[in-house]
């Protein structure tokens, strides 16, 4: 539902909250291939555990404990080789 109303709302900022948890390879790709379409000049905000998906953002802010403590996009994240790139890559794992 809130995924529908995302997508016909003409908001300023978009916000989802694990927006693909209950979908398949398939379908989260498609969603997110939509999203990145939908989302063209506006602000959006995606609360995900999927990092392959932040791939797409143009900034992906890491936090613990309530604190934010790591930002960047994905490839500065990965040469940080900080939490970011420890979940990534442990994340990857179960594809390769």
């Amino acid at each position: 539902m809130a995924l529908g109303r995302a997508y016909l709302k003409d908001a300023d900022l978009v916000v989802l909250d694990e927006p693909t948890s209950a979908l398949d390879p398939k379908a989260e790709l498609a969603l997110f291939e939509r999203f990145v379409d939908l989302t063209e000049n506006r602000t959006a905000l995606m609360i995900s555990h999927r990092l392959g998906a932040a791939r797409l953002a143009d900034r992906v802010i890491v936090m613990a404990d309530g604190q934010i403590i790591e930002s960047g996009s994905h490839e500065e994240l990965l040469k940080l080789n900080g939490e970011y790139a420890r979940l990534f890559s442990a994340q990857a794992q179960w594809y390769q």
